[in-house]
């Protein structure tokens, strides 16, 4: 903290403070209105760091840095009150201020909202990231959309998901700075025409016509916690480009003077509309185009202003490409490079390959982007355009390469011809694009990274070998750590000094007093407080009394099949019945172990099987917890609503973190590091970044179960029959029947006949195949943690292992490796 900064937030509080009172005047101020003065106080200070750092990047010429240009559909930020403080090293002071009102900073922390600009690892990754920009002074935006509701509030109502939109902006949005000046047109539509003045490869070509929004920049300020660097979070809002109809208003028509801003509107209102109807895929692809050309027109303005021209725009901006959402922004960068700025094609297809990089985040073929030509022509016809001659030139040269093999170019083409399966209809394939147009692609973890060039990017990885590499994510230590744990903190303060804060390699020092007893106990005591809050949270949210010296087997994330959230919940069964026939003792013989198992989760809106499991996941809740058979032994606990700010209090509680997708499905996971870096004992699959987890710690310190990738295969290559394993084992066969049966809703045999019947005849993701290592796997779960020391130690030594998994050192492997200027060669 600056020694100016102290009487300026004092001042700024008050002042901001004074506003909000002063519109209710004599009434005392609620936990929002001081809120709100909090957050405006630190803005304040944040916006001077904002100005600093743009005038230092702005000089970066000299030296020749890149600025990182950071494109995502998500960044799932969290609260931001607590962090700002805690970065201005003004916590104390603020709490300071709060007592004449009465009020604990907790309080008012508590009254932020989550910022609904995500939905899961994703966008958590991308905010992890901007933290680490700032951390590491990297000259770089963020780039994404300013989501009104963002994915959606989940409600549950008789077990089901209930969606309704998460209304997070409807008290302010307090940390946003708009920038009136940054403001571009956007086009949908219309039609491209020939211009003979206009120069370029592919003909003087001009777009014209259709419908034009302006992108509104908004900016996030994001600050370091160790010098007064800041990163931006640039999101942009879709606007109107003229006024009302004034003639349609007059007549009457009031809707249609306003429909123009209504289309404009809806571009904000969703993350992810529900692609299951034409009009929900439509408006995704123009989402998608609107972050991009938004940004890549913000990206050359700077550029132009800083540098007078674009020749060097590749060589001094990275463009990076988070999954193919924003896969658009090498079509858009060669538009407004040929079309605008009158390059000829060599000339902007150097700049883009220069500029743009790719990170891949799925293995799954279904979940690569492909968008219809069709929807191309009528909304993005230029792109259409430059799409296809990207590809003809790539074809080319994959043909002088690799002479005579048309089953290649077929594989390979961006555009995707069709097949009987999809009815001829031709797509534009957003990951072939990604890859053609980029100089690096990158998985997320070393499996996927290898995956991926074995599997789904096979051809392109034979043809450029060179662009393939893998960097693991990281999750930022200032969130994860210092923020959702202080408890913890406290304790590695203690015993290994605070150099861990800026530099998580130092957690390594804990790993050589794990064994000691006081430490075991300190942490113990730690991690029951952080229980406690939690077991206070279920009974206040959901009525439950848990027992915070029962072990907290947590799983929390998106709910999708590869995630296998069923897969718990056959355990939960397996361990109820179990329990009804011996209640006194365990399969091992001694004292069943209570346990906790907490699932969180949303589904999306328009994904059946999951939503079914969520509330699968409820009905075996009612039946279980209302057991008097079943006592203190087993209780099961869905969280509505997961996000930053629930994880933030679920994660520092977890004693066993659930990290159990099919192996070979998950790409990388951030959610076991968080989990593992608060001393929660892993119990996964040899899948994602569980591999280098258990690599970093010791594979004796995770419990490993199930089948590796590449017994995956082999088991499908030769014809997976599910109904083999329930026959074979009896355990699995009566928690299969049970579901099937109606025993879990109310002799219903018909509710949950979609899930019996997909694990019995096709179980894609190999639950069954699994069933019986976790289940063995859950036993010597529960041997470790009747030895309380043991237990402990153990997870003093995952804390101590998961200082590589910081998400600084992500970010310094990007820079060495795509964003630097040195990179390029």
């Amino acid at each position: 903290m600056t020694t100016t900064s102290r009487p300026r937030l004092q001042t700024a509080f008050k002042a901001a403070l004074a506003r909000e009172l002063g519109q209710t005047p004599g009434v005392p101020p609620t936990k929002e209105a001081v809120f709100r003065a909090a957050a405006q106080a630190c803005r304040e200070l944040l916006a001077d760091r904002w100005v600093a750092t743009q005038a230092a990047d702005n000089q970066r010429g000299a030296t020749g840095a890149r600025r990182v240009h950071y494109l995502s559909m998500e960044f799932l930020m969290g609260r931001a009150l607590g962090n700002a403080l805690a970065a201005l090293g003004l916590d104390k002071l603020m709490q300071e201020q709060l007592e004449p009102l009465g009020l604990e900073l907790s309080d008012v922390l508590e009254r932020e909202p989550d910022a609904a600009l995500g939905n899961g690892g994703l966008g958590r990754l991308a905010a992890c990231f901007l933290d680490s920009f700032a951390e590491l002074g990297l000259p770089s935006f963020g780039y994404g959309l300013r989501y009104q509701y963002g994915m959606f509030a989940q409600g549950i109502e008789g077990g089901r998901q209930v969606e309704s939109p998460d209304d997070w902006m409807k008290l302010g949005a307090p940390w946003e700075v708009i920038r009136r000046e940054r403001r571009y047109p956007v086009r949908f539509g219309g039609r491209v025409v020939s211009e003979s003045s206009t120069m370029g490869s592919v003909g003087g070509r001009r777009w014209i016509g259709g419908e034009v929004v302006m992108a509104q920049a908004y900016d996030f300020i994001v600050p370091a916690h160790h010098s007064e660097r800041v990163s931006t979070l640039r999101q942009w809002q879709a606007e109107a480009s003229s006024p009302i109809d004034f003639s349609a208003f007059c007549r009457g028509e009031y809707l249609e003077a306003a429909r123009h801003r209504v289309l404009a509107d809806a571009l904000n209102w969703v993350l992810y509309p529900d692609d299951s109807t034409e009009a929900g895929r439509e408006l995704r692809l123009k989402q998608e185009a609107f972050l991009v050309s938004a940004s890549l027109q913000d990206l050359v303005a700077r550029h132009q202003r800083e540098f007078g021209n674009l020749d060097d725009l590749g060589r001094l901006n990275a463009i990076h490409l988070n999954d193919t959402h924003p896969a658009l922004a090498p079509a858009e960068l060669m538009r407004i490079l040929v079309d605008e700025h009158a390059y000829t094609w060599e000339q902007a297809w150097t700049i883009t390959r220069q500029a743009v990089s790719y990170t891949n985040h799925t293995l799954m073929p279904e979940a690569l982007e492909t968008w219809p030509v069709r929807m191309f022509e009528q909304l993005l016809p230029r792109h259409l355009e430059i799409i296809y001659e990207i590809n003809h030139h790539f074809l080319e040269a994959v043909a002088r390469a690799v002479p005579g093999d048309t089953e290649l170019l077929r594989r390979v083409s961006i555009i995707d011809e069709g097949s009987p399966h999809t009815g001829y209809e031709r797509r534009v394939r957003m990951a072939a694009l990604s890859i053609v147009a980029s100089h690096r692609v990158n998985g997320v973890a070393q499996l996927h990274s290898d995956l991926c060039v074995q599997t789904i990017f096979a051809d392109y990885a034979r043809l450029y070998p060179e662009r393939f590499h893998n960097v693991t994510n990281g999750v930022t230590p200032r969130r994860w750590l210092q923020q959702a744990n202080p408890g913890l903190s406290g304790l590695l303060d203690g015993h290994i000094g605070k150099g861990w804060r800026k530099n998580l390699a130092e957690l390594a020092k804990l790993g050589k007093k794990a064994g000691d007893a006081g430490l075991q106990k300190e942490f113990l005591a730690v991690k029951r407080a952080n229980k406690e809050r939690l077991a206070a949270l279920i009974r206040k949210q959901l009525g439950p009394v848990v027992n915070p010296d029962s072990l907290f087997d947590i799983q929390i994330k998106r709910i999708h099949e590869y995630k296998r959230q069923l897969l718990n919940i056959l355990h939960v069964i397996a361990r109820y019945q179990a329990i009804v026939a011996s209640p006194d003792r365990a399969p091992d013989g001694k004292a069943w172990v209570p346990r906790t198992v907490i699932i969180a989760g949303k589904a999306a809106s328009a994904y059946h099987m999951a939503k079914l499991i969520i509330q699968l996941a409820h009905d075996v809740a009612r039946v279980v917890n209302s057991d008097p058979r079943v006592g203190g032994k087993l209780k099961l606990v869905f969280l509505p609503n997961y996000g930053v700010s629930l994880a933030e209090t679920i994660i520092p509680a977890a004693d066993l973190s659930e990290q159990i997708s099919t192996a070979g499905t998950e790409a990388s996971g951030t959610g076991n590091m968080k989990f593992a870096m608060n001393g929660a004992l892993t119990i996964g699959t040899w899948d994602g970044a569980n591999i280098e987890m258990a690599q970093a710690m010791g594979e004796e310190n995770m419990f490993v179960f199930g089948l590796r990738a590449e017994d995956v295969q082999r088991i499908k290559d030769l014809g997976y029959d599910p109904r083999l394993y329930q026959e074979e084992n009896h355990q699995l066969k009566a928690v299969v029947h049970a579901i099937a049966d109606g025993s879990f809703s109310g002799g219903d045999a018909e509710r949950y006949r979609a899930i019996v019947d997909n694990l019995t005849y096709r179980d894609g993701y190999l639950l069954m195949a699994d069933f019986a290592d976790y289940v063995a796997k859950q036993l010597e779960v529960d041997a470790l943690y009747r030895k309380k020391a043991a237990w402990a130690e153990r997870a003093l030594r995952n804390v101590a292992g998961m200082g590589w998994f910081s998400s600084d050192r992500t970010i310094a492997e990007y820079v060495e490796r795509v964003w630097s200027a040195e990179s390029l060669g």
